[in-house]
């Protein structure tokens, strides 16, 4: 024992460093979007599955968001920010970042990543390695807002990588992961009316925006408001061919 160190410090427990966590650890690279079409189009599908998941509190849809999955990860500066992921068998609170570590070691379950000219060999080179081999993301989505490129991937457990997912009849690619579908559909989005990426159910049907509801809500209220007003003229037309009878009736009986 070294002359410095006194018999009650050598016998204290060693405190263990705990790794940084999400209020530590950087959060955003300060780096916008590739173009705003790219930002619609992440806000567009989170949005979209938040509102047809509002009942649900056991998943987390992130975008744009730094994950991260090793403490050499963070020593190397190596950050991973995917557009879009979602994490299932978590909560749904706030966060500034997902580190897993803080997360009982869990990664997404789904990543999409938004093509575009200056990412596109990083997302289907690096970026698809990491994301099958390091963090074992179950399927993988890419998808250009632009050019309209589209394509899906799910884990070999054989091989352990990606391999290509089969769309069904109606075109769309199964995220059987969430019990959901992915597909392209067109129509408006924040002024932009184009091919979105869009979330369907396994039967088909479309995860609506709040606007798409709102325009679904008055189209069912104006279609009663058709039939009560037919069905008020079709009721007065009937008082009138009653009132004519009635009126044609009397006048046979009281011949001039």
């Amino acid at each position: 024992m070294s002359s410095g160190m006194t018999a009650d410090a050598a016998d204290e427990p060693e405190i263990p460093v705990l790794p940084p966590g999400e209020d530590e650890l950087p959060s955003s690279d300060g780096e916008p979007m590739e173009t705003n079409r790219h930002r619609q189009q992440m806000t567009l599908l989170i949005q979209s599955l938040k509102r047809a998941w509002a009942h649900r509190h056991d998943y987390f849809v992130g975008g744009n968001m730094f994950v991260y999955f090793s403490e050499l990860q963070v020593k190397h500066n190596d950050f991973r920010g995917p557009d879009v992921f979602v994490a299932l068998d978590t909560t749904d609170r706030d966060r500034k970042s997902w580190v897993a570590w803080g997360e009982n070691g869990k990664l997404p379950d789904v990543v999409i990543e938004l093509l575009s000219d200056r990412t596109r060999h990083i997302d289907r080179g690096e970026k698809m390695r990491i994301y099958s081999r390091l963090w074992r993301t179950a399927q993988y989505f890419l998808y250009d807002p632009h050019s309209h490129e589209f394509e899906g991937y799910h884990i070999d457990p054989d091989s352990g990588g990606y391999v290509p997912l089969e769309p069904d009849e109606r075109g769309h690619l199964p995220c059987r992961i969430l019990g959901l579908a992915l597909g392209l559909h067109e129509g408006p989005f924040e002024g932009v009316t184009t091919r979105w990426l869009r979330w369907y159910s396994e039967a088909g049907e479309l995860l609506p925006t709040a606007d798409e509801d709102a325009d679904a809500e008055k189209a069912r209220a104006d279609a009663e408001k058709t039939r009560a007003d037919g069905a008020h003229e079709r009721a007065a037309r009937a008082e009138q061919r009653i009132l004519e009878l009635e009126q044609q009736l009397a006048a046979a009986r009281n011949p001039r």
